[in-house]
């Protein structure tokens, strides 16, 4: 079985547990049967083979939010309770109570943090210091930074678990992770909930 995580610059394949990804600007061609969920309208167009099937339509998840990206649900879907923090380009926040999605937030991720420190002065120009002890008063600019991007993010994490249990996923979410107890890393998350939605539907998908 493979399957594809299509987002608007990185294309995702997911096979036995191995993820490769691709540009999406150089797809692979193939005659493999791929299921598949997209954020890229542009790419979806040219899906139009039999191979490629699309597994949005088939996505039941409880909810009420308006708007839900296929990546933000399919992250959630394999979810009871608990909150959902997928840390990319974007970080999201979902919160699941007994199977029922009731809301998120969305943030701009840690490098799109940084792209905004450097356009107010050049000398807020750094690398983050992934090492900044969030409980400890920064001494010199570069370690103000990256407080002032991480520890906020931190503070609002766990504000929205509220002692629930919380599935990190995404780039950056092996670094979030490691600042809580009550909590997960799952590389795959995104690609359990397409798993789950074919073995619900597999009469029709298989």
């Amino acid at each position: 079985m493979i399957l594809c995580d299509i987002g608007n610059t990185t294309a995702s394949f997911w096979e036995d547990g191995k993820i490769t990804k691709f540009s999406v600007s150089k797809f692979p061609k193939t005659s493999e049967k791929i299921y598949f969920i997209s954020v890229n309208d542009k790419l979806n167009k040219k899906l139009s083979n039999k191979n490629f099937i699309n597994l949005e339509p088939f996505v039941q998840l409880n909810t009420s939010y308006e708007g839900l990206g296929i990546d933000r649900a399919m992250a959630c879907y394999t979810i009871k309770t608990g909150l959902v923090v997928d840390a990319g380009s974007a970080i999201t926040l979902d919160i699941i109570s007994n199977n029922i999605h009731l809301g998120g937030v969305i943030l701009p991720g840690l490098s799109a943090n940084l792209e905004a420190y450097s356009k107010i002065s050049p000398r807020l120009k750094i690398n983050l210091n992934s090492q900044i002890d969030p409980n400890s008063l920064p001494q010199q600019t570069s370690d103000a930074v990256s407080y002032g991007i991480i520890k906020p993010i931190l503070l609002l994490i766990k504000e929205m678990a509220n002692d629930k249990q919380i599935y990190f996923t995404g780039g950056d979410g092996v670094f979030f992770e490691r600042f809580f107890q009550n909590s997960i890393y799952c590389k795959d998350l995104v690609f359990l909930g397409m798993k789950k939605i074919i073995e619900e539907n597999k009469e029709i998908l298989c």
